[in-house]
């Protein structure tokens, strides 16, 4: 880890999104694809993975659940925002992890249930391996929570529409 090059690669991106704003907005698309049963492929970009479900819930266990990579997004963006605020704010990190441990209920996804489909609570617990001072590192885990993305996308509703494209096999 290069805290230096961290550092220098924020304040020039910061810098960047602060005097042209349009550069730091796009939209990030991936697709999926169910190929055999509950098995899907996902693709953006350059990155090709799988998800799946365990066999007991109808999947055949080739990948990780959606509810792995959800919580992996959330437990990494916040590791990176970490590291990236830590070389800002000059904190030295000689370690850190991000556990996710988030509480669900399948009975709602299997329609027996009352409760939300979603997380009944998500904690985080961040373990820090550093010498300075416990007011700093505290204060960047803070300024780092105020800015990441995942962490609010996990904490505020989204605004999330559908669309539905039908395209019928039939002959006409």
């Amino acid at each position: 880890m290069d805290p230096k090059k961290i550092k220098t690669a924020f304040e020039r991106t910061a810098k960047a999104v602060s005097l042209r704003p349009t550069i730091g907005r796009g939209t990030g698309v991936s697709k999926t694809t169910v190929r055999q049963g509950l098995t899907c492929e996902i693709e953006e970009g350059g990155w090709h993975f799988k998800a799946d479900m365990p066999e007991q819930a109808g999947g055949s266990a080739e990948g990780p659940t959606p509810g792995v990579y959800g919580r992996a997004a959330l437990g990494s963006c916040l590791a990176m925002g970490y590291i990236m605020w830590a070389a800002y704010f000059n904190v030295p990190i000689d370690s850190l992890q991000v556990e996710v441990h988030a509480d669900y209920d399948d009975g709602a996804l299997f329609g027996v249930s009352d409760v939300p489909p979603g997380y009944l609570q998500v904690r985080v617990i961040v373990i820090i391996e550093s010498d300075a001072p416990e007011q700093d590192i505290r204060r960047m885990i803070d300024e780092a929570d105020r800015h990441s993305p995942y962490l609010d996308v996990f904490s505020r509703a989204q605004d999330c529409r559908r669309e539905i494209k039908i395209v019928t096999t039939k002959n006409q």
